[in-house]
């Protein structure tokens, strides 16, 4: 994949701990931002779909698993 420079300011501190224990702080940064861009397309995708999950966990409630009566367990 193509890679970009970017700007990021970061804790002094923080920074100088980094670089003494030796971590690549772009892949750092790069896994943290990708982490917590898939956390909020998950969190808006279930505040999105919220009532579609709450009618099938209703159904299921009142109806139980699908298959069920095909379980082996």
């Amino acid at each position: 994949m193509p890679r970009i420079k970017v700007s990021l300011t970061l804790d002094t501190d923080v920074a100088a701990t980094a670089r003494s224990q030796g971590p690549d702080m772009s892949r750092l940064s790069e896994a943290a931002i990708v982490a917590a861009a898939r956390t909020e397309r998950n969190r808006l995708w279930r505040a999105e779909n919220r009532s579609s999950i709450d009618a099938y966990c209703d159904e299921i409630a009142r109806e139980g698993l699908p298959l069920t009566a095909y379980r082996s367990f």
